[in-house]
């Protein structure tokens, strides 16, 4: 078991993250209370339970690992800061567009607004790819099923997300029988492949790799766009000037916001936001938020 308690700003938004790791309302990989969460992954290669507990300026975490570990809990305080956006710049941000007629309005909003990060790269690059051109709802189905094929398991009964090495030991019938495409079966095992080969370094690129180099790399992969490799910067990388301009939602909102009866095509939204750079991707998440 390892620990940590993380020191969070005044303007923290707790229910944040507990909302995102409760989109999934089964709630097979985490379990989310109403001051708490429980997630299972992989790490070093053991099946893992994460704790945070919101406490009043501060989150405890406690790592549960069914496997050997260094036995230092700094990594973890890296892990759980990042985790929960503490990283993120938005106070930059926000000085920078609270004044915006229209942007200015949502950050009033939502002060302090931060983007939960997935727990990892790989986790994060792989619902990507799970979510492209279809609902949030029937995503949540298909990475229900990738949870449940992959077969990991917390001591404590938590299934956990699987890492890269996980899906390499499937095969193109399990995936498909779990309701995976053709296309998004290839794709989720070539890049499974490439990250147990070292050819695509997630977890070490977070630790400062420029994004436009990520990028290159990511999109050299068949099956890998330029949505997919935005959200997989937000959410595994938190890079907060990805141009979601291809995002349906975004746009959506965006037509709300701006009061125009027609919708807002991906080239409108994406010259919207340019000026926004380098907050895109966060200003996209203020769209996400509005209600």
């Amino acid at each position: 078991m390892l620990a940590c308690s993380v020191s969070l700003p005044p303007d923290f938004r707790p229910d944040d993250v507990l909302a995102f790791h409760a989109r999934d309302t089964q709630q097979l990989a985490e379990r989310v209370g109403p001051d708490r969460v429980a997630k299972g992954l992989v790490w070093q290669g053991h099946p893992t339970q994460l704790e945070i507990h919101f406490r009043p300026g501060h989150a405890d975490a406690r790592l549960a690992i069914d496997g050997p570990h260094d036995g230092t809990a700094a990594p973890l305080d890296k892990f759980v800061r990042h985790l929960l956006g503490l990283t993120q710049p938005v106070d930059s941000f926000e000085a920078a567009h609270r004044s915006h007629p229209q942007l200015g309005p949502l950050i009033a909003a939502h002060p302090g607004l931060r983007v939960p990060q997935a727990a990892t790269p790989f986790e994060a690059l792989s619902w990507a790819v799970t979510g492209q051109q279809i609902s949030v709802h029937a995503a949540l189905a298909l990475r229900r099923r990738l949870i449940g094929v992959a077969g990991i398991t917390h001591s404590a009964g938590l299934a956990c997300y699987p890492d890269a090495f996980a899906l390499v030991r499937l095969n193109e019938p399990a995936l498909h029988a779990a309701g995976f495409s053709r296309s998004k079966t290839q794709t989720l095992l070539s890049l499974a492949r490439l990250v147990a080969e070292g050819h695509l370094p997630l977890d070490t690129w977070r630790d400062g790799t420029p994004a436009d180099e990520i990028r290159d790399h990511l999109l050299a992969v068949r099956g890998i766009g330029p949505w997919t490799v935005n959200y997989t910067l937000l959410r595994g990388f938190a890079w907060l000037d990805g141009s979601l301009h291809g995002d349906a939602a975004v746009r959506r909102k965006l037509q709300a916001l701006l009061g125009q009866a027609e919708r807002i095509t991906a080239d409108k939204a994406e010259a919207w936001l340019t000026p926004f750079s380098p907050w895109r991707a966060l200003v996209a998440a203020h769209l996400w938020a509005w209600t």
